[in-house]
């Protein structure tokens, strides 16, 4: 899908939100081994994503630790678009689940939301990640400033649920 102005851009992370640490799946769900981490994930959330990004509602962009990992592993096996832009370095980061959230001050994931929404000042932003309720202090004065940017913290057991997933789209 080409990069359209209109189109409201979404930041996804991976673990805690797609990827959710359980000992025993919910029926349909799947798991898979990736980089050395196993991952568990509700195909029809992942499906419910990639229908928003290929309709054009939303353009998908990876906003995770697993940085371009997760287009290059994860994207294809959990039922997402490949090709989809990933922000943060990839030194800023670690490749897999639950790592240290790289050095520097600050919240990097913040710093990299910010750059998109430099870069991008027209767009609305819905931004997915488990992170930004533990993150608040870091982001709460970017995000108050900010009403055209949606925060969804889905909590790190649960993972992004359906309820969200409509939460969203009627923002949209």
């Amino acid at each position: 899908m080409p990069p359209n102005s209109d189109v409201p851009i979404l930041l996804l992370d991976v673990d805690g939100v797609l990827n959710v640490p359980r000992v025993d799946l919910p029926e349909g769900w799947r798991r898979g081994m990736f980089n050395g981490f196993v991952l568990s994930w509700d195909p029809t959330i992942t499906a419910r994503l990639r229908d928003l990004h290929e309709s054009g509602r939303v353009e998908i962009h990876w906003l995770t630790t697993w940085t371009t990992n997760a287009d290059r592993l994860l994207a294809e096996p959990m039922g997402l678009p490949r090709g989809l832009k990933t922000h943060g370095r990839a030194d800023a980061a670690p490749t897999g689940f639950l790592g240290p959230l790289g050095g520097g001050s600050g919240w990097w994931k913040l710093a990299a939301a910010r750059e998109v929404a430099e870069a991008e000042p027209d767009r609305r932003i819905v931004w997915i990640d488990d992170d930004l309720a533990a993150q608040a202090a870091d982001t709460g004065e970017w995000l108050a400033a900010r009403p055209h940017v949606l925060v969804v913290a889905p909590e790190l057991f649960a993972g992004l649920t359906h309820e969200q997933l409509d939460e969203i789209e009627a923002w949209l």
